[in-house]
């Protein structure tokens, strides 16, 4: 037993479990490096002010669950707790909106942490593959990243999943609703930090999941009934698009999203066998974020989707993962000499792209075919003296325990062959 455990709250990916979230991660990204996305990688920690001012100080996430801290060097940084505003300064600080081809369009996997109540599906460091269209205003550009998430989901086989959808309005008419809605916060029973988050963000009150909360928001007003008509307009062209390429949504006029960036389109990805963490994902519009952040105006949309979450979702609905193969060849030497000439074989069939492995350690012939067959290969090669007297090794089938002889010049060719 080791002296150190993996900090409260975190996890280890090991195999063989550890595929299935590669295979998570490979099947979201698929349809965005289909449709144009780049792939950008940012640091795993930022300036503090980059995600208080973006995501905003009222915001939980700034105020109760980001991993702030100070450097030797006096600067205050924090562990980023969400991809989006990483993302858009990194595009700000390249540039990337110069280079005259509107929108930019990125797509990112990596771990995020937030101090939280540890529970299952919510953990304080977990993996996200998210996207971001930088730079356009655009009901199209919404919609396909809704589709896209959508594919990326079916593409798992996952079918129990909701995607929720709203409109949170503008700089326009988002004030209106702003004012109707505090004035009717101010009339109920709310604790002093509610109240001030009321003051400050009043949507985010609307988010509250405390029971007591949500019974005396029962006659909020809706930010639907606030809507000017441009985004009623807009909101109406993003729900035409999902519903004309087949992909089911519900009208949800309560959906509101944790970060204050976000404007008109919002939408969420839900799964009902996941619990009372049932979000699997999610996003939105966010057409103010980089004038917060020191940028210029540049409308985008985006979103991040869980990978912890998604192989929850996957597991709740019993989904099995076609999984490749991680060994088709195990090679077992039986003497000294056949560990330097099935060495070299088992290079050369790495080189031709066949998965290979070898029974290291010099064991016997009992205990490396133990090895073998642990390792989930298709089929084992096998040489003694009297094998490589004949320029031979044997080639084992582990289904069906056939074994032949095939020379050693033509062993990449006969695996190949088998494998199909």
């Amino acid at each position: 037993m080791s002296t150190f455990q993996a900090p409260k709250g975190t996890y280890d990916l090991l195999p063989p479990s550890s595929a299935k979230f590669l295979a998570v991660r490979e099947a979201i990204a698929a349809p965005l490096r289909n449709s144009g996305y780049g792939y950008v990688e940012t640091p795993g920690f930022e300036n503090v002010e980059l995600f208080a001012r973006g995501v905003g100080e009222s915001t939980d996430i700034v105020s109760k669950e980001m991993y702030a801290f100070e450097t030797k060097g006096g600067d205050k940084l924090a562990l980023r707790p969400e991809g989006t505003a990483s993302v858009l300064r990194a595009a700000l600080e390249a540039n990337l909106h110069k280079a005259g081809n509107l929108p930019v369009k990125l797509w990112y996997s990596g771990s995020y942490y937030r101090y939280e109540r540890p529970q299952k599906g919510r953990y304080r460091h977990f993996s996200q593959v998210g996207a971001e269209a930088i730079g356009a205003e655009d009901p199209v550009l919404d919609a396909e990243l809704i589709i896209l998430a959508d594919q990326a989901y079916r593409s798992l086989g996952l079918r129990n999943f909701r995607i929720l959808l709203n409109s949170l309005g503008d700089r326009e008419c988002r004030p209106v609703y702003r004012e109707a809605l505090q004035s009717f916060l101010r009339g109920l029973d709310l604790d002093e930090d509610t109240r001030r988050r009321a003051e400050i963000n009043p949507l985010r009150v609307l988010d509250d999941k405390r029971a007591d909360v949500q019974r005396q928001l029962a006659g909020a007003p809706v930010l639907r009934d606030y809507l000017c008509d441009a985004c009623k307009a807009y909101h109406e062209s993003v729900r035409e698009l999902i519903t004309a390429a087949g992909v089911d949504f519900e009208d949800d006029v309560k959906l509101v999203r944790g970060l204050d960036y976000y404007t008109r389109t919002t939408f969420e990805f839900v799964h009902d066998g996941l619990g009372s963490q049932s979000a699997v994902g999610g996003g939105g519009r966010y057409d103010g974020l980089s004038e917060m952040i020191g940028g210029p105006e540049l409308p985008s949309v985006g979103w991040a989707l869980g990978v912890d979450r998604t192989v929850l979702a996957l597991e709740a609905e019993g989904v099995e993962l076609e999984l490749p193969a991680t060994t088709s060849v195990f090679a077992v030497p039986l003497g000294e000499d056949a560990r330097r000439v099935l060495f070299a074989v088992v290079t050369e069939l790495r080189r031709a792209g066949i998965a290979t492995d070898f029974a290291f350690g010099g064991r016997g012939l009992k205990g490396a075919m133990k090895s073998a067959n642990r390792s989930g290969a298709r089929f084992t090669i096998v040489a003694g003296e009297r094998d490589l007297a004949d320029g031979a090794v044997q080639l084992k089938d582990m289904e069906s325990g056939e074994q032949s002889a095939v020379p050693l010049d033509g062993i990449v060719e006969a695996v190949r062959s088998k494998l199909g």
